[in-house]
C-alpha cells in the first residue's frame, strides 16, 4: 500500500508539472509577457514623453527638445529681418530724351518759317504743344515697352508717375523768345542741346534737378554765342532732362520674398532647453510645446499602435519557429512553457543590460553603446536552448538595440548599433554552439570582441568624418563588450541550470569527467559496474539520438545510473569476481530489498553531491516498477519446498519506481537491461540479439513501464534498431552471423 501510495503521489505531482509545461493558458500568458517586454522596453524610445503643464503656470522641471524643432516665431522674425535687409531695387530706363528736345527744336524751326502765323499765335502754340510733347513722349515709351518683359509694368508705372511729378516748367518769357530764332540758330542750338541732354542723362538720376543745375554751365561752355539762343537751349535742356532711375517695386518684392525663402529656419536643436525649471509658460512657449506634441492632452496613438504591431511581429516570429521546431503545440514537446519562460528571462536580462548601457550614453559620447553585452542573449539561447532560435533572436536583439541605443530622436533606428549587435550575436552563436567546456565561453567572448571591433571599425571608416579619440573609444568599448559578455554568461549559466533544472552540454561534459568523485568511486570500488555503465552509455546515446532525444544526457545519465551499487557492490553479479554469490545464502526477499535499493540509494548519493535532477531522475527511474522475477520465482520455489502457502505476490518483488518520466530515463533503462542480457549470452547471434531486444522492449511495454513518458511505438522501433546496430558493433567479435552459424552446423 505504501508503495502504491508513493507511486500515485509521484504520478500526481508529475502530472501537475507536465500539465503546467503544456498548459495553453500558461503558454498564452507567456506570449503576452513577451509582448509586454518588447513594448515596455521600446516605448520610451518610440513614444515621446509628454508633460502635464498649463499656460501661465510655472514649470517644475526642465523640458528639453526630444528632437529638432522649428521655432516658427523666431523663423518668421528672421525672415522679416532678412527681407528688411534687402534694399529697394532701382532700374535704369533709357527713354532717349535727346529725341524730345530734337523734336521740339524741329517744331520751332518749322513754325518760325511760316509767315502766315503771327508771333503771338506762335507763342500760344509753343505754350500748348511743348508741355504736351513731354507727356506724350513718356506715355509713348511706356506703351511701347508694356508687356515686352524689358521693364516690369510696375516699373513703367513708377516711371510715368515720377517723371510727370518732376516735370520742368519752362518760364513764360522763353515762349516769347522762341519766334525770334532763325533756322541757322536752331540748327546750332539743336546740336548743343542734344549733346547736353545726352551727357547729363548718361548718369543715373533719381532726381532730375541734380542734372538740371549743370545745364547752365554746359551751355555757357558751348559754341553758342547768341544770348537768346543760349537761354532757350538752357530751358529746353532742363525741360528734356528727367529721372531715369526708378524704384522697381515688383523686383524689390521678389528679392525680399527670395530672401525669406533662403533664410534658414531657426531650430531648437535636439537636447536644447525648451523650458527651464521655474520658467513661466507664456502663450508662445505653450504653443511651441503643443506644436511639438509634448503636452499630455496630445494623444500619441499612431506610435503606440506601431510599437504594438512591432512587438506582435517579434513574438509571431518566435512562436512560428517554436511551433515548426516541434515545440509549443507541435508534435514533440521540445519547447514547452518552461523553455518559453526561460527564453523570456533571457530576453529580459539581455534587454536590461542594453538599457543600462543606454542610460550612460550622452549626445557627445554615443560610442558608449558599443559596450553593451548584446551577444549575451544569443550566447545563452545557444547554450541552453537552440542554435537556430539564437540566430532568429539575434536579429530581434539587433532591431531592439538599434532603437534603445539610438541617441538621435530625429530618427527611429541607429543602424550602427543594429549592425554591431547583429554581428556580435551571430559571432557568439557560431563560436559557442559546439562548446564542451566552460573555457569555450571565454574563447567565444574573445571571438565576439574581435568581430565586434571589426564591425565598428568598418562602420566608422566608411563615415565621412573620422575623429581620432571617438574612434579609439568606440573600438575599445566594442572589444570590452565581448569580454563582458563572456563574464556574464559564465555567471548566469549556473542560475539557469539550477532554476530550470537544465543540464547544458557544458555541464554534462563536466560531469562525464572520470575524475569526478562519484565516477572515481564507481571505478575503484565497482569496476564491473563502471564498465557496464560505460557500455550502457554508448548504447543509450546512439538510441536517443535516433529519435531526437538528448543523447549526451543519456550517456552521462548512464554513467551515474548505477552509482547506488557502490553501497553493496558484492551483491551485484558484475562485481562478483572470484567470490561466491551472496544471494545464494540469503532470503530472496532480502536479496530483493538489496537489489531494488540501489536505485533509491543512487538518487540520494547524487543529490548529496549536488548532481542535477535530470541525472538523479535517470538513476531513480531507469528500472521503473519492473519485477525481479528471478528472486520472485526463487521465493516461490522455497515456499513450495517448505510446503507453505506463499504470503507474497509478484508486486512485492517490484522496484518502487517511479516509472520513467522522460524519454531519456526510459532509453537508459532499456539499454541497461539489454547490455546485461547480451553480456550473459554465451554464443550470441544476430537473431538472438534482435529477438532479445524485442522481447525486453515488449515485456516492459506490456508491463506499462512507458505510460508516464512520451515514447511512441514508432520511436520504440527506432530505439530497438539502434540498439541492435550498436550491440553488433560493440560485441562484433562475439556475435555470430547467420552465415557463420550455418557453416558450423554443416561441419558438425
Amino acid at each position: 500500500m505504501n508503495q502504491n501510495g508513493t507511486s500515485k503521489q509521484a504520478t500526481g505531482k508529475s502530472a501537475r508539472i507536465q500539465g503546467w509545461r503544456q498548459s495553453p493558458a500558461g503558454r498564452w500568458t507567456l506570449m503576452a509577457m513577451f509582448v509586454l517586454l518588447f513594448y515596455i522596453s521600446l516605448a520610451p524610445h518610440v513614444i515621446p514623453e509628454t508633460y502635464d503643464i498649463a499656460e501661465g503656470s510655472v514649470s517644475e522641471k526642465d523640458i528639453k527638445a526630444p528632437f529638432q524643432i522649428k521655432d516658427e516665431k523666431a523663423t518668421r522674425q528672421a525672415e522679416e529681418e532678412a527681407a528688411n535687409r534687402i534694399e529697394d531695387t532701382y532700374n535704369i530706363v533709357a527713354m532717349k530724351n535727346e529725341a524730345l528736345v530734337e523734336q521740339i527744336l524741329y517744331r520751332i524751326e518749322q513754325l518760325n518759317m511760316d509767315d502766315q502765323v503771327t508771333n503771338q499765335d506762335k507763342v500760344e502754340i509753343y505754350r500748348r504743344e511743348i508741355p504736351k510733347r513731354y507727356n506724350e513722349h513718356i506715355d509713348m515709351f511706356a506703351n511701347l515697352n508694356k508687356g515686352k518683359g524689358t521693364y516690369s509694368d510696375t516699373l513703367l508705372e513708377e516711371m510715368t508717375r515720377v517723371t510727370k511729378d518732376q516735370k520742368y516748367e519752362i518760364p513764360e518769357e522763353t515762349f516769347y523768345k522762341m519766334p525770334q530764332l532763325t533756322s541757322e540758330q536752331l540748327i546750332e542750338m539743336r546740336i548743343v542741346a542734344i549733346n547736353i541732354v545726352k551727357k547729363l542723362m548718361i548718369e543715373q538720376l533719381r532726381e532730375a534737378e541734380t542734372a538740371r543745375t549743370q545745364v547752365a554751365e554746359l551751355v555757357n561752355a558751348s559754341s553758342l554765342s547768341n544770348r537768346t539762343a543760349r537761354e532757350i537751349v538752357q530751358e529746353l535742356a532742363r525741360f528734356a532732362i528727367m529721372p531715369n532711375k526708378f524704384l522697381d517695386k515688383e523686383a524689390t518684392e521678389e528679392a525680399r520674398v527670395l530672401a525669406k525663402q533662403n533664410t534658414p529656419p531657426v531650430v531648437i536643436k535636439e537636447g536644447d532647453f525648451l523650458v527651464k525649471r521655474g520658467q513661466t509658460i507664456t502663450p508662445e512657449l505653450y504653443k511651441l510645446l503643443s506644436d511639438s506634441n509634448l503636452l499630455q492632452d496630445k494623444k500619441h496613438y499612431w506610435p503606440q499602435m506601431g510599437l504594438l504591431m512591432l512587438s506582435l511581429m517579434f513574438i509571431i516570429v518566435i512562436y512560428v519557429y517554436l511551433h515548426q521546431s516541434g515545440g509549443i503545440n507541435g508534435l514533440k514537446p521540445r519547447y514547452g512553457n518552461a523553455q518559453l519562460l526561460m527564453l523570456w528571462l533571457i530576453y529580459l536580462i539581455n534587454t536590461i543590460t542594453i538599457q543600462i548601457i543606454g542610460f550612460t550614453q550622452t549626445d557627445n559620447a554615443s560610442y558608449i553603446g558599443y559596450l553593451a553585452p548584446a551577444a549575451l542573449g544569443a550566447m545563452l539561447i545557444t547554450l541552453l536552448l537552440d542554435m537556430h532560435l539564437a540566430i532568429i533572436s539575434s536579429f530581434i536583439f539587433a532591431i531592439m538595440g538599434s532603437m534603445i541605443l539610438n541617441t538621435h530622436s530625429s530618427q527611429l533606428f541607429d543602424f550602427r548599433f543594429g549592425f554591431f549587435i547583429m554581428v556580435v550575436s551571430l559571432a557568439a552563436v557560431f563560436a559557442i554552439h559546439r562548446a564542451s567546456q566552460r573555457s569555450a565561453i571565454l574563447k567565444a567572448g574573445i571571438m565576439v570582441s574581435l568581430f565586434g571591433t571589426c564591425a565598428v571599425a568598418a562602420i566608422l571608416l566608411m563615415s565621412e568624418q573620422l575623429d581620432r579619440m571617438p574612434f579609439i573609444y568606440s573600438l575599445s568599448f566594442a572589444f570590452a563588450s565581448g569580454l563582458l559578455t563572456a563574464v556574464l554568461v559564465i555567471g548566469l549559466m549556473p542560475f539557469f541550470e539550477v532554476t530550470f533544472g537544465i543540464l547544458s552540454a557544458l555541464k554534462l561534459v563536466e560531469l562525464s569527467n572520470p575524475n569526478h568523485p562519484l565516477l572515481r568511486k564507481l571505478l575503484t570500488e565497482t569496476p564491473g559496474t563502471y564498465h557496464h555503465s560505460v557500455m550502457v552509455g554508448n548504447l543509450a546515446e546512439a538510441a536517443a539520438e535516433s529519435i531526437g532525444a538528448d543523447g549526451l544526457l543519456c550517456r552521462v545519465g548512464s554513467y551515474y545510473h548505477d552509482i547506488g551499487k557502490t553501497k553493496r557492490p558484492n551483491y551485484f553479479i558484475e562485481n562478483q569476481t572470484n567470490i561466491e554469490n551472496p544471494h545464494d545464502t540469503i532470503d530472496p526477499k532480502l536479496s530483493k530489498s538489496i537489489i531494488v535499493a540501489h536505485a533509491k540509494d543512487g538518487s540520494e548519493m547524487l543529490k548529496a553531491h549536488n548532481i542535477p535532477k535530470p541525472l538523479r531522475d535517470i538513476a531513480e527511474q531507469h528500472h521503473g516498477t519492473t519485477s525481479l522475477k528471478y528472486f520472485y520465482h526463487k521465493a516461490l520455489k522455497q515456499a513450495e519446498e517448505q510446503g507453505v502457502e506463499p504470503n507474497f505476490t509478484e508486486d512485492d518483488f517490484r522496484y518502487p519506481g517511479p516509472k520513467a518520466q522522460s524519454k531519456e530515463a526510459a532509453i537508459v533503462g532499456i539499454a541497461d537491461c539489454i547490455e546485461a542480457a547480451v553480456r550473459s549470452l554465451r554464443n550470441p547471434t544476430v537473431e538472438h540479439v534482435e529477438a532479445m531486444i524485442n522481447k525486453i522492449i515488449k515485456s516492459r511495454l506490456d508491463d506499462n513501464q512507458y505510460n508516464e513518458c512520451d515514447l511512441t511505438m514508432k520511436e520504440l522501433d527506432k530505439v530497438a534498431h539502434s540498439l541492435k546496430e550498436s550491440i553488433i558493433g560493440i560485441f562484433h567479435s562475439r556475435i555470430e552471423y547467420p552465415d557463420d552459424v550455418k557453416a558450423k552446423e554443416r561441419t558438425s
